[in-house]
């Protein structure tokens, strides 16, 4: 699982075959089926349209709302905020990672990880988003997190019109995927994090960097913050929190599950 996480960002083009056929070179003698359960365990698919979103899987019973954001100029701060999930590797297991993000200055308003695919922690991410501001558009995927009325709700009490991404549609919320990819490979893959509360940790730590200090070409070498229009470390939510040493090295026996 590692290996697949791991070249899915050098080629996430690479679908079930190849990504086979790659494993195979690395002399991981392993069949199509295997992989494909693997992929679909981690929430990875090749970049080209699919019926469903790995992580996020629809649920039917619940309303889906229109794309909103179909020729719209991106012009300001909190014009559109979005939310995505992502697969966090550990020495042992996985952790689940939700981030939300305004579109404008890739500010990442707040985050939280999971070791369930539980609505509950996207809600908590998206209330502490909203602790200091608000979009005029909120955009997500179709997943049965975003789209459970705990999470909708939330938004429409605030106000905030609801944009979900067509089916199908894997570059809707391409910014929050560009995100994961950075996170990936300047944090999580220069570690082997072996706890839960580590992670934590070593996440919050980045996240204070890639908000307040990381220079975005695209942002003209400026950082989120920057652009966001905010001081530095003014989010309460993205501060590094204090974790005990002994969390850090393994001992979670007073550490809540996130």
């Amino acid at each position: 699982m590692k290996l697949i996480d791991k070249q899915y960002i050098e080629t996430p083009f690479y679908g079930i075959d190849k990504m086979t056929k790659w494993l195979h070179l690395k002399k991981h003698y392993v069949n199509h089926k295997r992989v494909r359960r693997l992929m679909r365990q981690m929430g990875l698919e090749a970049v080209y349209p699919r019926r469903k979103r790995g992580l996020s899987m629809p649920d039917k019973q619940h309303e889906i709302y229109p794309y909103l954001l179909r020729g719209i100029q991106i012009t300001r701060p909190d014009q559109v905020w979005s939310a995505d999930i992502t697969y966090i590797r550990m020495y042992r297991g996985w952790l689940y990672l939700v981030a939300v993000m305004d579109w404008f200055s890739r500010y990442v308003l707040s985050w939280e990880v999971s070791v369930t695919l539980d609505a509950d922690f996207c809600v908590s991410a998206l209330k502490k988003a909203l602790g200091f501001g608000k979009p005029d558009i909120f955009n997500t995927d179709q997943g049965s997190q975003f789209t459970s009325t705990d999470f909708t709700q939330v938004l429409l009490d605030a106000g905030i019109q609801i944009s979900m991404d067509g089916k199908g549609r894997v570059f809707d919320n391409i910014f929050v995927e560009r995100l994961w990819r950075t996170v990936k490979v300047e944090e999580v893959y220069l570690r082997d994090y072996q706890t839960v509360a580590e992670a934590k940790y070593y996440l919050s730590r980045y996240f204070v960097f890639y908000n307040d200090q990381r220079l975005h070409q695209a942002l003209g070498y400026r950082s989120p913050a920057e652009v966001y229009g905010v001081a530095v470390g003014t989010p309460v939510a993205l501060r590094a929190p204090s974790v005990p040493t002994a969390l850090i090295n393994g001992d979670e026996s007073t550490l809540k599950q996130p």
